[in-house]
C-alpha cells in the first residue's frame, strides 16, 4: 500500500473539473474531501473512467510479473464471487473447499512428502494469502517462533535472530526483517554472479540464523538460485555444528515455472532442509493480482501458538494470516486455472513465454549494443545492460524513450558492490506474444536511433513506419499479427504560414 499524504484543500488541484459529465454536474467536485451532495451514477462513472484513461496499459507494462489477462469465463467467475468475504469460512464452505484443493495441488506440485495414513503432524499444510509478501511474513514468523522455542528450551538467549539471504532479495524480506526485528544478513553480489552464492551464504550462518532464504527467480535477473547446493552445504554444517538451520524457498516467480519446464530440477520439498515455500498465484499462477500461497513441509513446521481459533462467524475456524477479511475471487480464479489448464496447459503457457523471451533475447543481441545478463533457465524475462560503460546513463534514457511508444520498461541500478551497473528488464507474461515482442524490438531500434541523434546534437528525426497487418485474430485471446515492412526518415519541411483570409496554410 502506498503511503498517502493529506492534501491542502486550498490547492487549486483539490477540485475535479467535470468535462463529459457536465450535463449532469455543473460545479467542480472536491477531490480530497467528501462532497456535500450526491451525483448521478453515470457522472461518477464517467469522471473516474476519464481519469483512468491516463493510466498506462497493463499489457504494455513490461516491468510487472503480475498477470494482466485471464479468460472471459474466469472474469465472470471473479465477478460472481466478488461479494464473498473469504474469512467467513462457515458461510462459504465451498469457497473454503476450493482453497483447500489449491493448497493440496500446490503441495503435490512441490513434492511435499506423502504422509502415512493418519500421520496428521507429518501432513503438509498451507494457506492462501494476498500475495507472496504476506506469505513470506507468515513463513518468517514461523521460523522465528520455532527458533525462539528451541533456544528457550536449551536455556539460551533468543533476542538476536537473523536471516541469511542474497542482496538480490525482494523488498518484502527487508520489510519482514525491519517489522519483526530480525537481522538481515545479505550475501553481496559480484560481477557475473547476480544471485546468492550458496557457499558464502552457508559461511554466514550462525547459531542465531532462523533460516536461509533462497530465491527461485530473482527479481533482478529472473535467475534460479542453486537450492540443491545450498541444501547440501547447509546439511553438512548442521551436522558439524549440531544446529538445525532450515531453508525457505521464495518461489514467488519461479514456483509455477520450474515444475513445468524443469521437472528434474531439485529445489523444493525433495530437499530435506526445505521447510516452507511461498509462490505468487498472481504471477505465473496466471491469476489477477491479490493471491499468494505458502506451504509448510508438515504441520510441525508451523508452531501451534501462531494459529488463532475463532468461533464468532460460526464453527471453530483456525486462522493464520496478517489480515482478516479479503475477497474470495482470486481463490476461485486460481482453482479455475488449475482445473482449466491442468499440467499440460501450464506447461504450454510457460513454453510459449520462454519462446517469446528467446525472441527478445536474440533481437536485442542482434542490435550489438547490449549485454544480456539474465540466464536462459529461469523466469521468462530478459535483463540487459549497455555494453559500453560510457553508456550506463542511456539505460534510463532508453526506458524514458520507450514510454513514448506506450512501453513501461524499468531501468535500475544493481545492489551494493554493483551500483555501477544500470539494468533494463523485460518481463514476458502470457499475453506478450511474438507479434508484440517483434513490435517492441522495432521500437527499441527507433528509440536508440533517436537517442543517438540527440547525443550528436542533431535534430531528432521523425520516422514513417509502414506496417503490414496479418490475418485478423481468431479469438479474444489471440493477437492480430503485424510486421514492419518499411521504415524511412521523414525530412522536416519548413513552410510559411499565411493568415490571409483568416485561414492557415501548411499547419499540421
Amino acid at each position: 500500500m502506498v503511503l498517502t499524504h493529506v492534501h491542502d484543500l486550498d490547492d487549486a488541484a483539490a477540485a475535479s473539473a467535470v468535462v463529459f459529465a457536465s450535463r449532469y454536474v455543473q460545479d467542480p467536485l472536491p477531490r480530497y474531501e467528501l462532497g456535500e451532495k450526491s451525483i448521478s451514477k453515470d457522472a461518477a462513472y464517467q469522471i473516474i473512467h476519464d481519469e483512468l484513461l491516463l493510466d498506462s496499459s497493463p499489457r504494455l507494462n513490461l516491468a510487472s510479473f503480475v498477470t494482466t489477462w485471464m479468460e472471459p469465463e474466469c472474469d465472470k467467475l471473479i465477478l460472481e464471487g466478488i461479494n464473498k468475504n473469504y474469512a467467513d469460512m462457515d458461510e462459504y464452505p465451498v469457497t473454503t473447499e476450493l482453497q483447500n484443493r489449491c493448497v493440496n495441488i500446490i503441495a503435490r506440485l512441490f513434492h511435499a512428502p506423502a504422509p502415512a495414513l493418519g500421520a496428521g503432524e507429518k501432513q503438509a499444510v498451507g494457506v492462501g494469502t494476498v500475495g507472496s509478501s504476506e506469505a513470506i511474513m507468515l513463513a518468517g514468523l514461523a521460523f522465528k517462533r520455532r527458533w525462539q522455542n528451541r533456544r528457550k528450551a536449551a536455556g539460551k538467549p533468543c533476542d538476536r535472530p537473523n536471516i541469511v539471504t542474497g542482496a538480490n532479495v525482494q523488498v518484502c524480506w527487508e520489510k519482514f526483517a525491519r517489522y519483526f526485528e530480525v537481522e538481515l544478513k545479505e550475501v553481496k553480489l559480484r560481477e557475473g554472479c547476480y544471485v546468492m552464492d550458496p557457499d558464502e551464504a552457508v559461511r554466514m550462518v550462525d547459531e542465531n540464523t532462523i533460516c536461509v532464504a533462497a530465491i527461485l527467480g530473482s527479481t533482478l535477473t529472473g535467475e534460479f538460485e542453486d537450492v540443491k547446493r545450498l541444501n547440501d552445504l547447509l546439511a553438512a554444517k548442521n551436522k558439524r555444528t549440531g544446529w538445525d538451520t532450515p531453508i525457505h524457498v521464495d518461489a514467488a516467480s519461479g514456483g509455477f515455472i520450474a515444475p513445468f519446464l524443469y521437472p528434474e530440477l531439485e529445489w523444493d520439498f525433495r530437499l530435506p532442509l526445505v521447510k516452507s515455500i511461498n509462490v505468487s498465484g498472481h504471477k505465473y499462477g496466471l491469476v489477477y493480482a491479490g493471491v499468494g500461497w505458502v506451504i509448510w513441509r508438515n504441520k510441525e513446521e508451523l508452531p501451534e501458538d501462531l494459529i488463532f481459533h475463532i468461533n464468532y462467524l460460526g464453527s471453530d475456524q483456525p486462522t493464520f494470516t496478517l489480515n482478516f477479511s479479503k475477497g474470495s475471487s482470486q481463490i476461485i480464479a486460481q482453482y479455475y486455472q488449475f482445473l482449466r489448464l491442468g499440467f499440460e496447459g501450464y506447461r504450454n503457457v510457460m513454453e510459449n513465454c520462454m519462446e517469446s523471451a528467446q525472441t527478445l533475447r536474440e533481437g536485442l543481441e542482434r542490435m550489438g549494443r547490449f549485454t544480456i545478463i539474465s540466464k536462459e533457465q529461469g523466469v521468462p524475462l530478459v535483463a540487459f545492460t549497455f555494453k559500453s560503460k560510457d553508456e550506463t546513463s542511456l539505460a534510463f534514457k532508453l526506458s524514458s524513450e520507450l514510454r513514448r511508444f506506450g512501453w513501461i520498461v524499468p531501468a535500475y541500478t544493481m545492489p551494493a558492490d554493483l551500483e555501477h551497473m544500470a539494468v533494463l528488464r523485460v518481463v514476458v507474461r502470457e499475453d506478450f506474444g511474438r507479434p508484440l515482442a517483434e513490435r517492441f524490438l522495432s521500437h527499441v531500434r527507433m528509440a536508440l536511433e533517436e537517442l543517438d541523434h540527440a547525443a550528436k546534437g542533431g535534430p531528432v528525426p521523425r520516422m514513417r513506419v509502414t506496417i503490414e497487418l496479418g490475418p485478423p485474430a481468431r479469438g479474444s485471446g489471440e493477437e492480430a499479427s503485424a510486421r514492419v515492412v518499411k521504415r524511412e526518415a521523414v525530412v522536416p519541411v519548413h513552410r510559411s504560414v499565411s493568415l490571409a483570409g483568416g485561414k492557415t496554410k501548411g499547419v499540421c
